[in-house]
């Protein structure tokens, strides 16, 4: 005996063979915001860990040089720019803002409206999906200590806010808003050979690159 199937039939059949048949998303994808810190080479470094691993993996680098934290929400926030990120559907999204929020010139912005911009960005960012269709999970870091000597439009009072302002409102921020932190503050405390200004040396950002990865890590070991 046949069994002739009508095409209407085949039509409502075929997204359950699609969603048996496929398989999930190999690998991650890493989406690393920020201003220069970030755009200048840790995420390279980044990448290159994560391959040494085995770790197949593809970190997306969106830091924009110069931008405080006013002017990466505007960034973000711009519509055709915002489609484009979402569509990348990071699994990990890096976060390190506010050393130019703290420069003397017109960059400066006072710590509360450094906070609201980066409740804002988070916000932002939590409408990310991943490719497993959960939340991008969000990752936020404080930021590296200034060396007092460093020029304008850096200043001694810069150093300061690291310390006193900026990152206690970045831990802060991350306790409230449920992120996991990572300390790339820390990391330069006893290694300022590798900090000569606001940016770090080559090796510096190696060493940023790795306090990044350990967290990585272990946010693909929970996956599995």
């Amino acid at each position: 005996m046949q069994i002739r199937i009508g095409r209407s039939s085949v039509l409502l059949l075929l997204p359950f063979f699609v969603s048996v048949c496929a398989s999930p998303p190999r690998g991650i994808v890493i989406l690393c915001a920020g201003d220069s810190l970030t755009a200048k080479a840790y995420p390279h470094f980044l990448q290159r860990l994560l391959n040494a691993d085995g770790i197949v993996a593809r970190v997306i680098n969106h830091g924009v040089s110069g931008n405080n934290s006013a002017e990466y929400l505007a960034y973000l926030c711009d519509p055709v720019r915002e489609e484009a990120l979402q569509w990348e559907r990071p699994d990990i999204i890096l976060l390190q803002l506010g050393t130019n929020d703290v420069r003397t010139d017109g960059d400066f912005l006072p710590t509360e409206k450094f906070v609201a911009n980066m409740r804002l960005i988070v916000d932002e960012f939590k409408r990310f999906i991943s490719r497993t269709a959960e939340p991008s999970r969000i990752v936020l870091a404080t930021i590296p200590p200034i060396p007092a000597d460093t020029p304008f439009p850096f200043s001694a009072e810069s150093s300061r806010r690291v310390v006193d302002e900026i990152n206690p409102a970045i831990r802060a921020l991350a306790r409230e808003c449920g992120l996991l932190l990572v300390d790339n503050y820390g990391i330069f405390v006893d290694r300022l050979d590798l900090l000569p200004g606001v940016h770090p040396t080559r090796d510096g950002f190696r060493l940023l690159a790795k306090n990044w990865y350990e967290t990585v890590k272990k946010i693909i070991k929970e996956r599995k």
